[in-house]
């Protein structure tokens, strides 16, 4: 039979089978692999993008991953502190956080933002489980404090997580749930529950949890290496040059990016920055030959994972294995994994994004 003798539904039966045979050395590559995935910018505030987000973290499940989604929710933040009349600001990118701030941060994360997401997710089945970092000791947190123009300013209740006990995650994951975490952590040295930054959150679970992988959800397409040149997006990273380009890329994609390096110093195999605006973004970068996004890995990896991800891009994804997302690194030491206390530099309104 040919091509113009197909009717059209098997054609577009065709089509989909393609696309599925396309994914089916990614499915079988990945199969098993813990992901840590960042999810925030738009896909967190617009209808489609949440629901496609939901379909997306439901199918790695359902294709064997074990998916755990990390939040934060600046703007919901934002809004709920406008609307209580609360006034807020920011210092160096940084929201300066009362306590009574800091209420309204702990009620929008956990029972608005991580509720929406769970009740998403479970449209698809009941895999999620909704927890916060105060939940069975999972993150600790110390205060951070910021200098401006040889100033020390009190940011108030902003800190960053210092230590990582991932037991509660491990036991959800075993049990085949979906973990949805929010990120607020108890402060170490008993100051109360500190705001911290999501994507450096979701870096320092990651490391502690052993992840094959750290995705972290964006408003632009990936990493630049000169924005705002579009034609620079570059499409894989070594971290030796990722920690570099920090001093060189726009304010809101410094935390990101750094998020990025620490899960990949902390032992990560890879870690990807992709476009959040662009629906189901999270399966194309797993699992098509293309992908959308930047990924980054360790320097040692570096050529081997350049000449693997060139071809397996280029559709013979089942010539040779051995790309940085392929190696898996376990957990070493004790449950409870410490973190670097390294100030994390964010753009202007950028906590919880």
């Amino acid at each position: 039979m040919t091509a113009d003798q197909i009717p059209d539904r098997v054609a577009t039966a065709q089509a989909k089978a393609a696309t599925l045979i396309e994914a089916l050395p990614w499915l079988e590559r990945f199969h098993g692999s813990l992901v840590v995935v960042k999810y925030g910018g738009n896909a967190m505030t617009d209808g489609t993008l949440k629901a496609a987000f939901a379909q997306d973290i439901a199918f790695l499940r359902y294709a064997g991953l074990r998916p755990v989604v990390v939040h934060g929710g600046g703007p919901q933040i934002g809004a709920m502190l406008k609307r209580l009349g609360i006034e807020s600001e920011f210092r160096g990118g940084l929201r300066v956080t009362t306590p009574e701030a800091m209420d309204v941060v702990r009620m929008v994360l956990v029972g608005q933002v991580g509720r929406e997401l769970v009740g998403l997710l479970n449209n698809h089945g009941p895999l999620a489980v909704g927890l916060s970092g105060e939940d069975a000791g999972l993150f600790g947190g110390t205060r951070k404090g910021l200098v401006e123009d040889g100033v020390e300013v009190d940011l108030g209740l902003v800190g960053d997580v210092t230590e990582v006990n991932p037991a509660a995650i491990d036991d959800l994951l075993a049990a085949g749930r979906i973990p949805v975490v929010s990120t607020i952590a108890p402060s170490l040295d008993g100051e109360g529950v500190l705001n911290v930054n999501a994507d450096t959150a979701a870096a320092a679970l990651a490391v502690a949890l052993g992840a094959d992988k750290l995705v972290v959800l964006t408003d632009v397409e990936g990493v630049y290496a000169s924005w705002p040149d579009r034609d620079s997006l570059l499409t894989q990273l070594p971290v030796s040059q990722a920690r570099e380009l920090l001093d060189t890329v726009d304010a809101g994609m410094i935390p990101k990016l750094e998020a990025c390096v620490r899960a990949v110093d902390g032992g990560v195999p890879a870690a990807h920055v992709i476009d959040g605006r662009v629906p189901h973004s999270l399966l194309l970068e797993v699992f098509t030959d293309t992908g959308v996004g930047t990924m980054i890995f360790p320097d040692d990896a570096a050529s081997e994972s350049a000449t693997s991800r060139q071809l397996q891009r280029s559709g013979d994804a089942a010539a040779g294995g051995g790309d940085a997302t392929s190696l898996r690194f376990g957990r070493s030491g004790d449950d409870s994994v410490a973190q670097g206390d390294s100030a994390t530099r964010t753009g202007e309104g950028t906590d919880h994004d």
